[in-house]
């Protein structure tokens, strides 16, 4: 005869029906004990005197319910993950399962099922870790030594990263954007640095950009996205990075800015640093999502250069605003109204103070370079004249020397061709394009705005800008 189990609730309403048939009894009292109607005690008895003890077994027991995903769904799910999406957050895993594979199915249904097979999500807590480490180590003791292996590995358990306290946003959009980059491996092995800015206000990364190491470039070029696209805003809030702010002297307590300060000084906006991570942790929590589903994402697009990196940061922040930021209202905005494209071209560049040398000169980045006019001829000027060489945003060099704009040809250490021994190339002379001297590339201008430096009053070369 086959033993039949039931559970403690099933068991003791087994008993309590067994005692009142074989007995006899009240079946009030029974109805009492059981938390159930006397019709349902006369039910009891006549199924108990029909099947005896397995009347008590629900009658789902070992059924699949309807609803339920069959086996080789649970395995396509598992396989996914742990082939094609392995970095993805189990959030973001189930938005590729609905949107590419067409399956619907729970976030928390898929969390069950990697949890079954000991695959915890990147992005797991603490708790999710410890628990999977408690499993896994009791699993261990009983395992051979191939399944030993597999287990050890699995231990391996990432720490979990520390957590910013958050603070109120800004009341307005556009009042206070946060500016920070990020080196990271975002596609490939080698590191690339992600610069962004997010408006503190709606939490809208309003620019990004990618270059192989932080500097003035990726800041420019995402200060164009935000001009292009939004206006001018009230303030930048940024780190302590040499790019917006210098001390060099330790006396100095003021903020000191330099070449990206300059450019927000030509706008109207103003500048913020602080050396505490914490201050800005909109933009400091948001890296923790980008390392997350854009790292996962541009490895399932095969993503291998910058340009591709840049093209498709610009239709990721799309979907990232959609899905994370806060709506805005128009009125809520304080953004200012932006110049024209050529105008913000012209603004963000780089200046760097020059003499010319003996040789009429100019030495910069380690190389040397004489200024040329429109037509590519030399043009010479005194050994220590003042000049200040430009660097535009598309890396193209110009001069001015007492307020006009030539071009820059470097002078390499060997002829290109010999005259002798080489066919002469045929020089045709092509006029080159030499812009119009604008007010932010005025000598006067600049060097007004670095005079009133602290830094500059301390013995600081004006080079350091």
């Amino acid at each position: 005869m086959k033993k039949v189990h039931l559970t403690m609730s099933e068991e003791n309403k087994y008993l309590v029906i067994k005692r009142l048939v074989e007995r006899g009894g009240n079946k009030l009292n029974a109805a009492v004990k059981l938390n159930c109607t006397e019709r349902t005690i006369n039910r009891l008895i006549r199924k108990y005197k029909l099947e005896g003890k397995s009347a008590f077994i629900h009658k789902n027991k070992n059924r699949k319910p309807s609803t339920a995903l069959d086996e080789a769904t649970k395995k396509q799910i598992v396989d996914l993950y742990q082939h094609t999406y392995f970095d993805f957050n189990i959030t973001h895993f189930n938005e590729f399962l609905k949107e590419v594979h067409d399956i619907h199915i729970s976030t928390r249904s898929i969390r069950n099922y990697l949890l079954e097979c000991n695959i915890i999500s990147p992005k797991a807590q603490r708790l999710t870790k410890r628990l999977l480490k408690k499993k896994l180590k009791t699993e261990l003791t009983h395992s051979n030594k191939k399944r030993k292996i597999e287990l050890q590995n699995s231990l391996k358990i990432l720490e979990y990263p520390d957590i910013h306290p958050r603070k109120p946003r800004a009341k307005y959009f556009g009042e206070q954007i946060q500016m920070d980059a990020s080196e990271h491996p975002w596609f490939g092995l080698n590191k690339t640095v992600l610069h962004t800015a997010i408006d503190d206000h709606s939490g809208i990364i309003i620019g990004a950009y990618f270059t192989p190491k932080e500097s003035i470039k990726g800041y420019f070029n995402v200060l164009k996205q935000i001009l292009m696209t939004y206006g001018i805003p009230a303030l930048f809030f940024t780190d302590k990075r040499t790019i917006f702010e210098y001390r060099k002297a330790p006396a100095i307590k003021e903020d000191t800015y330099t070449q990206f300060s300059y450019a927000s000084h030509q706008l109207g906006i103003a500048m913020k640093s602080s050396s505490v991570p914490q201050a800005k942790g909109r933009v400091e929590r948001s890296y923790n999502t980008l390392q997350s589903r854009l790292v996962a994402e541009m490895r399932l697009n095969r993503i291998h250069t910058l340009d591709q990196a840049n093209l498709f940061l610009s239709k990721f922040i799309i979907q990232y605003n959609k899905q994370f930021a806060l709506s805005i209202d128009n009125s809520v905005s304080v953004f200012e109204p932006s110049p024209s494209e050529t105008e913000i071209d012209n603004l963000l560049v780089t200046r760097h103070p020059r003499h010319i040398d003996h040789g009429h000169s100019i030495s910069y980045l380690k190389k040397t370079f004489i200024p040329v006019n429109q037509f590519g001829n030399p043009v010479f000027f005194k050994k220590n004249t003042h000049c200040l060489v430009i660097k535009t945003l598309d890396d193209q060099l110009f001069v001015n020397i007492e307020d006009t704009l030539y071009l820059l040809e470097e002078v390499h250490q060997h002829h290109h061709y010999s005259p002798e021994f080489d066919e002469q190339p045929i020089k045709t002379e092509k006029k080159r394009y030499i812009p119009p001297m604008s007010h932010p590339w005025k000598r006067s201008s600049y060097d007004s705005f670095v005079s009133k430096q602290k830094h500059h009053y301390s013995g600081t070369h004006v080079s350091s800008f």
